[in-house]
Parts: structure tokens; sequence; C-alpha cells
């Protein structure tokens, strides 16, 4: 491997490389390294015209010794190149003065990465322990083939122009679904399925250790504990047996594990496994960081989003098991989301639609508002329905993306999906997801890129897969304090673990709340608060600085806080904010 900031006079082992007509090279500055190249190499090759090209896109010309520098794929500023040099070299091998195509010295070096990255993982294999060792190999595997796909998959996406918007029977209305009243045919239906929550995210950004499960949302109730009584009030009023599967992650795996022990008296059956467990690579080598596969190294390693659902959940077993056992729909949702219950009408549709072919794949979506402009949508692209991220669009056309006129849903990723359909594109290899590439900057300073994958990304690859927009309520998820204050206010009551819109709200919309800094952790974020404001008809809230607020205050139609640095503002107790801005000297003006 050669830097841009290699010794000008290094030339022989420069050359000893060059006589086999290529070299791995990681810079910085694309067009800095043009001119050193030339030192390098003025004396020794033919002047020739030199072409720099950035994802097949011609960059610039330099009359040079260099014949030309391609980018196999680039990451942060961070690129791969391949280096050949044409014309006769004083002292190449006879035989090795041969200019390949451009394919064929694209395939070489992608080669070369794919091989230097497969020694590495051969050797973390051998440091993990006996029993782990087939766990470890079906992770490496599923990492390569996804390295591989990053290596070949240069380029968006999506072309732009081959995106449709959907026809109308791509998107089904939820009041469409007829609602199965026969309480036999319920069950029936509840017994076939399995319900999947996503639970591999840490509190972290909500200043909390753990999983993000474990966190207290209501009454004392964390959200495992809403997830766990909302199944064990279904399998008790239809005498069903709906298993709950929690797909943990490395970093949650342990402290869920000690916590599932306090259910063992309830009537839901709870199965555990563990998303993957990939290896982290440097941004410059392109090699994993990590020395070896046991010990606490954690940030060596990444759970890889949740598209890594399908092939964990058979690596575990557990997809076998279930079609064994007769079940053939799973629903998956994230645990963070309070809206994503067991719905029966979507159930029975993926069960008995009214006409034509059972879908394989149902994601549910809902309406666009101003604060979902950033949500995955759904469109069409050659022919079939497609997730279509932020991430994806061309940064000209991102405004048009974030247009609530011309996409008009997005993404709650709650999704219904056929069992045997999950283990039919396993089998057969069809199953393919966009890669998110994510880049990140450790403690130590060492910059990393994570390849991930998203679960609903999956749709394509099922057959008549087709989208419901559902009710705003079915997404409710809890990411900020913002979001707790709401689930936590009296704009919801609970039952069995359900969140319910107090049906004193006025309009069925949850109002816009917006936090500052202050509020940031859930221990500051209770402790401003003596009690939770009464926000039955509030529309808008915007807190910034050190704001607390005693008990028993109410907020009505839009109110916003603002404490100057160095000022702070106590809302006393009983208080009645009314369409008022309160600034940092404690004025009161009607908004």
């Amino acid at each position: 491997m050669i830097s841009s900031d290699m010794a000008a006079n290094d030339l022989n082992g420069f050359l000893l490389i060059a006589q086999t007509h290529k070299v791995c090279m990681q810079v910085n500055d694309v067009m800095g390294l043009i001119p050193a190249l030339n030192d390098l190499l003025t004396s020794h090759a033919a002047p020739v015209q030199p072409i720099v090209r950035h994802h097949n896109r011609l960059v610039s010309p330099y009359t040079a010794p260099v014949s030309w520098l391609e980018l196999s794929g680039g990451v942060l500023g961070h690129c791969l190149f391949s280096l050949r040099v044409q014309g006769p070299v004083e002292g190449f091998v006879k035989g090795h003065n041969r200019t390949p195509s451009d394919a064929e010295f694209r395939e070489l070096t992608l080669r070369d990465a794919r091989e230097s990255l497969h020694k590495e993982l051969e050797k973390l294999r051998k440091t993990a322990k006996p029993e782990l060792q087939k766990i470890v190999h079906n992770e490496f595997d599923g990492f390569e083939r996804l390295f591989d796909r990053f290596l070949h998959e240069t380029g968006p996406s999506v072309d732009w122009e081959k995106i449709k918007l959907l026809p109308p029977d791509a998107v089904k209305p939820y009041t469409e679904l007829p609602t199965p009243e026969n309480k036999l045919a319920i069950q029936s239906l509840l017994n076939k399925l399995v319900v999947l929550k996503l639970n591999g995210g840490l509190g972290t950004s909500m200043g909390c250790t753990g999983p993000k499960s474990l966190i207290s949302v209501r009454n004392e109730l964390t959200f495992l504990d809403l997830t766990v009584q909302q199944i064990e009030m279904l399998n008790k009023v239809y005498d069903t047996d709906v298993p709950l599967v929690l797909m943990n992650s490395f970093n949650t795996d342990e402290d869920t594990d000690k916590i599932l022990r306090k259910y063992a008296q309830v009537k839901v059956k709870i199965y555990t496994f563990n998303q993957s467990r990939y290896p982290r690579i440097n941004r410059e080598s392109l090699l994993p960081i990590a020395k070896t596969v046991s010990g606490t190294d954690h940030e060596a390693y990444y759970p890889p989003g949740h598209g890594d659902v399908y092939e964990s959940f058979s690596n575990s077993g557990l997809l076998s098991q279930f079609l064994e056992q007769g079940k053939e729909f799973v629903f998956v949702s994230n645990i963070d989301n309070l809206g994503a219950q067991v719905d029966l009408n979507i159930l029975n549709f993926l069960a008995c639609p009214e006409k034509g072919t059972p879908p394989e794949f149902v994601m549910e979506v809902t309406d666009k508002t101003r604060a979902d402009v950033k949500g995955g949508t759904l469109v069409l692209y050659e022919g079939k329905l497609r997730l279509l991220e932020i991430a994806q669009v061309p940064k000209d056309r991102v405004d048009e993306f974030k247009s609530v006129s011309k996409f008009k849903i997005f993404n709650t990723n709650n999704l219904w999906i056929r069992l045997k359909a999950i283990h039919r594109i396993l089998e057969d290899g069809s199953l393919h997801m966009e890669i998110i590439v994510n880049p990140k900057t450790l403690d130590n300073g060492v910059n990393v890129i994570q390849l991930e994958t998203a679960v609903g990304a999956a749709i394509k690859s099922f057959d008549g897969a087709i989208g419901i927009n559902v009710p705003r309520h079915r997404f409710l998820p809890v990411k900020t304090t913002s979001d707790l204050l709401i689930i936590m206010s009296n704009l919801y009551s609970l039952k069995a673990g359900a969140l319910e819109m107090n049906p004193k709200r006025s309009f069925p919309s949850v109002p816009l709340v917006k936090l500052g800094t202050s509020f940031k952790k859930v221990k500051e974020f209770l402790a401003r608060f003596a009690s939770i404001p009464d926000m039955l008809d509030l529309d808008h809230l915007t807190v910034s600085g050190d704001v607390t607020f005693g008990k028993g205050v109410t907020l009505k139609g839009t109110v916003i806080i603002i404490a100057n640095h160095g000022d702070r503002i106590d809302i006393p107790t009983g208080a009645i904010l009314e369409n008022k801005i309160v600034s940092g000297n404690l004025r009161i003006l009607d908004h």
C-alpha cells in the first residue's frame, strides 16, 4: 500500500510493484497525486496523456507519463485507485509491458481488495472459540458478500429518470380492508403469526445505558413491557399462541436476556436471536480493524442494520422452526414504535385478499407531514415496488423528493411478510437490498466505514408486494425526549400495553414538539418537569435553553419558550400558556 506522502526518491519499491502493471493506492487528494506520480516516473516511462476518471466520469486530462488513474470506489474523499503505467519502463521484466483493458484492470484491483479482506477474515476466524466457529463462519461469509457488492456496485443505486409514481393499486387504503369478526377465524389467523421486534439499538442517544427497549416510557413501563402486554392480551382474548421474537444485537443481548426472566409467568413464548456482528473496516485500507473475534473490543464490530434480519433469522434456526410449526406470517417492526401493534385487518388481508394472489410482502405507509419529508417512500422502479431513501436521491432532486405533493407517503417500517417467501429468496439468492455506507470516527480517531442494509429495501425481492396506507396512530416512534413527552402526556391513555388517543383531543394529529439540548437526556428531561403538562389542545411547542415546568401547567395552541444563554425560565405551577411566546426575561406576549 503506497500513500500520497511517499518519499519522492522511493523509486525501487514503486517500480517493483509497477512491473506488475498495477498498484493500489490510498490518497486524500486526487489531483495532488498526479504530479507526485509524474515526479517519480518522468525518467522511467514514455510520456502519454493520462485520464483521471471518477465513477466512470472524466474528471481531468493531464499530460504526464501516467496513462490513467481510475477510481474503483470512493469513500468520503478517500479513494481506492487503480494505476497502470504505460510505455517502456527501464528494468521491466520481459513480457510484463502488456497493457490490459480498463475492465480487466479494474477487475484485478477489485480482486486484490477482495482477497486481502478474505485473508484478514481468515486470520480472525482462527481466533474464535470452537463453539463459536459456525456462527463466525456464517457472519463473515455474509460480510464478504456485502463487501463484494460494495466494491462492484459503483455509482448511484437508482436512475432518477426511471422512477415512476405509484399506480393506484400499489397502495391500498386501510379503510378498504375488511374486519374479521368470527372469533374462530381470528384465532386461526393469529395461530399462523409470529411477531418480530427489532431490538438491536441502545438508548445512548437519549442519555441512557443499555438497550433502548428497557427505557421507561409510560407508567414506569418500558418498550419491552408494553410489547409483551400487547401480545399477552391477544393470546388471552383469542386463546392463541402468538410468539414474540426479539432480534438483539451483541450490544443488547446480555441485558435483554436478564430482563426476560421476569416474564416467565406471562402467556407469551419469547425467543431471541442475535443479528450479525460484522467487522468495521478501516476507511483507508478497507481492511478490518479487529485483531480478534473474542474479547471485549466492541468498537471493532457493529450490527449491520435491520436489513440483516432475513439472514440472521434463518441462521438462528427459528425460521425453519416456525415453518415446521405451521406459522405462515411474520410482523416485523421497531420496538420503539409504540403504534406497531398486531392489526387483525392487515393480517386478514395478507392471508385472504379479496381478489388476486396473496401478497408476500406488505409495507405499512402513512401520509407525509412536514416532520416526515426525509422518510423513505415507495416508488415504482423497473416494474416493481421499491423503497426510495433520501440517501439514494441525487442532490439536485432532494427538494423534489421532499415534496409532500409528489411523494405523499413514507415507510413506517411496519412490515408483514410470508415466512415461506423469506425462505425462498434466501435459498435462491434473490434477496437484494441497497448498501448503506455509514462512515464513523472511533474514539481513538480511526476512520472506519460500516456497510449496512435496511429491512424495507427487500420489498423488490418479493412477489406481489403492496403498501397499505395506515392511520397515523400506527407510527408512534420514540427517538427523542420530544417524542417521549408526547407519549407521556394526556394525549394518550394506556390499555393492555396499547396507546390510545384521548377522545377529548379535537383532531387526530399529534402536536409538533421540539425540545432543546437541555432536555436531550432522559434524566435531565424528567428533572425539568414537576409533572407532565396538559397538552390536549397543543398544536406546537418549542422549548430552548434552561427551562423548567411546575405542576399542573397547561399548554394550548402554539407555545414558544426561549431562555437566552445565562437566563432561566421557570414556568410557574398552574400556568396556562395559550398561543404565547415566553422570552428570556419572562415577558409573555400574545402570539
